[in-house]
């Protein structure tokens, strides 16, 4: 597995080696103890996502509040889209900063967003299955989000506004400014196991 950090460097590209012959191929998408060791600290997975979505259809930006703060690794098993990550980090030098990644079953990338991030995507081919492995639970009452076109973060979509499906959920988020934040100086990971160095 090859690790590729962005221009937010928390945010890390994740390209696995691929070997194939004429039988079809093989890769391993993920080891743990690599992705810790590139890291830095743990990151223990609890739950894995999918869905299924048509073009332009857009979904985000989300993310959960303490105790239930969220890592990913996101990828897309058919099909192509825009995967987004925003730092919503009071303090962070990189706050309001976003990160765009075309991630594909074809060039098999993975994109790693860690705690302290919003995180959104839209399908740019005719369908896309996603699918994504979460540190934490999904837990209904700490789920928040922003406005995804919110011209204070200004995410290029590269779609027309009249081809994006959302949500009523996501049509009716806050704005970036009045959406809930976390705080760059404190520590997110409250299990202690969870951010050990390794």
């Amino acid at each position: 597995m090859k690790f590729i950090r962005t221009e937010i460097p928390d945010v890390v590209i994740c390209e696995p080696k691929i070997f194939g012959d004429h039988r079809g191929y093989f890769s391993e998408t993920f080891r743990k103890d690599t992705l810790e060791e590139f890291l830095g600290y743990e990151v223990n997975f609890c739950q894995d996502n999918e869905s299924k979505s048509s073009y332009g259809v857009l979904r985000g930006m989300h993310y959960q509040l303490p105790p239930f703060t969220q890592s990913k690794l996101v990828r897309v098993l058919q099909g192509t889209v825009l995967d987004v990550a925003v730092d919503i980090r009071k303090g962070s030098p990189y706050f309001g900063k976003s990160v765009i990644v075309e991630l594909s079953a074809e060039n098999k990338r993975q994109l790693f967003v860690p705690r302290g991030f919003a995180h959104g995507f839209v399908v740019t081919s005719d369908e896309a299955v996603f699918a994504y492995k979460c540190d934490n639970f999904y837990a209904p009452e700490f789920d928040r989000g922003f406005l995804f076109n919110d011209p204070a973060i200004n995410i290029d979509w590269e779609l027309p506004a009249d081809k994006l499906m959302l949500s009523d959920k996501d049509k009716n988020q806050p704005l970036f400014n009045e959406a809930d934040k976390f705080d760059f100086f404190e520590n997110l990971y409250e299990n202690e196991a969870a951010h050990n160095r390794v």
